[in-house]
């Protein structure tokens, strides 16, 4: 069982504040298992490493209205930014735009915008009923452009609604830089020892009361029968970073132990 020593960064000697991000993963079909999703992954990592947003939850929720919308209004209300993917196609069960208008209490209604971009490029023949109800959004919404299926996505306030589609969710990410301010990106280094959790959670958890704004996580495997740790440091700190993972790596030494450090890329 993965023991991590902080569930969370905590910038306390440094006075940063950590600007969080919540996905919240919406389809019956991802709950069945029918669809594996891709997408928390991929932006989790895109908004540490390009934007310093930390993405420290995410749900997933049925294709259920009520659902939806006290899922939205209590993440906006506790993060700094909430992504949504999935429910925003032509079908009669995406319903994620009209939840997401109920969430802020305006009107879910036919955006000219959108509806400009889909008739472009379906022609006015192939815009058809099922296809333009991807054009309703929220009142007020900002459009994420889709250079893929030109169905866009959209903003409201910190809430950023996406396609489901992973290579559509992931293009819609390169328009939203401009929308998002982060702070440092949070890195991380890994040392792997033979050694079991056992042997080094004493020495990892003095070390934890020393360093705040560090998060260790420590994650055991099995590897011909034998049990082993991957000991991960995650900071904003590069000189912490390396300090802290250079300390583990000697504990692990000292308790007879052969680490060697991992490539985090």
């Amino acid at each position: 069982m993965a023991l991590c020593y902080k569930n969370a960064m905590s910038n306390a000697k440094t006075n940063e504040r950590t600007v969080t991000a919540c996905l919240i993963i919406i389809g019956n079909e991802i709950l069945s298992g029918r669809t594996q999703d891709a997408n928390l992954a991929y932006l989790a990592k895109w908004l540490n490493e390009e934007v310093g947003i930390q993405m420290v939850e995410a749900r997933v929720i049925p294709d259920i209205e009520q659902t939806i919308v006290d899922t939205v209004n209590e993440c906006r209300a506790k993060f700094d930014y909430v992504f949504t993917t999935g429910g925003i196609g032509p079908t009669h069960d995406d319903i994620t735009g009209a939840c997401v208008a109920k969430a802020f209490g305006v009107p879910h209604e036919l955006n000219p915008e959108a509806h400009e971009i889909l008739k472009e490029y379906y022609g006015p023949e192939g815009l058809s009923s099922a296809r333009a109800r991807m054009a309703f959004t929220p009142k007020g919404a900002i459009l994420i452009d889709n250079p893929i299926s030109k169905a866009p996505g959209y903003q409201m306030e910190n809430v950023f609604v996406m396609a489901g589609i992973p290579q559509i969710m992931q293009v819609m990410c390169d328009g939203l830089k401009h929308s998002l301010s982060g702070g440092k990106p949070v890195r991380s280094r890994s040392v792997r020892t033979e050694l079991p959790e056992s042997r080094i959670a004493k020495f990892l958890t003095e070390l934890d009361e020393r360093y705040d704004n560090v998060d260790i996580g420590s994650y055991p495997f099995y590897t011909n029968g034998k049990a082993g740790t991957s000991l991960v440091v995650r900071t904003t700190d590069e000189d912490l970073l390396i300090e802290v993972s250079d300390e583990i790596f000697q504990a692990a030494v000292e308790l007879g132990g052969n680490p060697a450090y991992e490539d985090n890329s």
